[in-house]
């Protein structure tokens, strides 16, 4: 039931507009650019690999570190190989990057999403069967502003013990957003689009993002449109997250509600994520932590990365190995009996992987 609306409409991310240009998956082998990151990053990246070799998937991988230096000027930069490796493929798979709390270099994702002008955060939410929460039919998406808001980054002191941050909102930015997410409901035959918004406080800001939304809204007819206020949508979300289908908001507002989204249908552990931007470029990821206390003990869940890794085979033009994939993972997930400690289970990541390439082997794949 669950697992089937995954596989049958769930991860379809990018609208024909934001499809790579190396769409036709069966034309040759694509690169894509591998950033294993920090903590168990590099054991699930590994998992994710393992398992696209039982698919046979046609990718080859080109692994970079990243890690924030600095460039002419004391611009904050991400290294030049990496920046050179994700211009030449357009895609990107990255695992978790370890963030620096109110000291040091700047946030590793926040730094990739400028870089590449990632400016739309897709996050699926969709209930897996199998696995037990206290909710049973999630099934909504939350689109993400990823570029400017309060997370622009421009912060000052104005006296000592008195700072300054500004949440940065553009006409053109929040048009984008709208138009993606409208355009993402319709492709993915979706039926209504919600914006979050808090513009009976932040008039001029978020009253700029409101405008926009409501004048995109009137080229999309066939989807609905509603707006409400953020607390309004998160007091609704817990009571019935079934009355929401397509979410699309300013980036501070994304970033907490989409994880609240995913602790509906289990946490960070199971959700993938996607990040879309400009000129074909496009890097899906996962969003949990690096967990650096179980890291090199094989402990680790890579099932949000190896979901983010079917959204970008999809994203590809790849769907029947992402399909492929995507079967055998929630598969072995409701069969209970090889699962990682998070999951309910008591085996290790690489049991878990194992038994999930036993079951992509198993699966037919016909031509793409």
């Amino acid at each position: 039931m669950a697992s089937n609306l995954w596989r049958s409409k769930v991860f379809r991310v990018v609208a024909a507009a934001h499809r790579s240009a190396l769409s036709s998956g069966s034309r040759g082998i694509q690169t894509v650019t591998l950033i294993p990151g920090d903590g168990i990053g590099p054991e699930i990246s590994t998992a994710v690999m393992k398992i696209f070799d039982a698919a046979k998937a046609p990718v080859r991988w080109e692994e970079r570190n990243v890690s924030a230096i600095k460039g002419p000027g004391g611009r904050w930069m991400i290294p030049p190989d990496a920046k050179e490796s994700m211009d030449r493929s357009k895609i990107g798979l990255k695992g978790p990057l370890k963030t620096p709390i109110a000291a040091g270099h700047p946030s590793m994702n926040l730094l990739l999403r400028k870089t590449f002008d990632l400016y739309a955060n897709v996050r699926p939410c969709i209930s897996i069967e199998g696995y037990k929460t206290p909710y049973t039919d999630v099934d909504l998406v939350t689109i993400r502003e990823n570029t400017e808001g309060e997370y622009s980054g421009i912060e000052h002191v104005i006296v000592d013990g008195v700072v300054q941050s500004i949440k940065l909102i553009t006409e053109d930015a929040s048009r984008r957003i709208a138009e993606y997410a409208f355009q993402y409901a319709r492709n993915n035959r979706r039926t209504s689009v919600v914006a979050v918004h808090k513009a009976n406080i932040m008039r001029m800001s978020d009253g700029l993002f409101l405008r926009k939304c409501r004048e995109v809204a009137e080229d999309y007819k066939d989807i609905k449109f509603t707006e409400m206020y953020l607390d309004t949508v998160c007091l609704n979300m817990v009571q019935d997250p079934t009355q929401f289908d397509v979410l699309v908001m300013p980036n501070l507002y994304g970033d907490i509600l989409s994880d609240l989204c995913a602790g509906l249908i289990g946490g960070l552990g199971v959700t993938p994520s996607g990040n879309i931007g400009a000129n074909g470029v496009a890097i899906f990821e996962s969003v949990h932590g690096t967990a650096p206390d179980i890291a090199g003990m094989d402990l680790a869940n890579p099932t949000a990365l190896l979901l983010s890794a079917v959204m970008m085979l999809r994203h590809m033009g790849l769907h029947q190995h992402g399909d492929r994939i995507q079967t055998a993972c929630f598969d072995t997930i409701r069969d209970k009996k090889v699962l990682t400690k998070d999951l309910g289970g008591n085996s290790k990541c690489s049991e878990f992987t194992d038994e999930i390439c036993r079951r992509v082997q198993d699966l037919d794949l016909g031509p793409q």
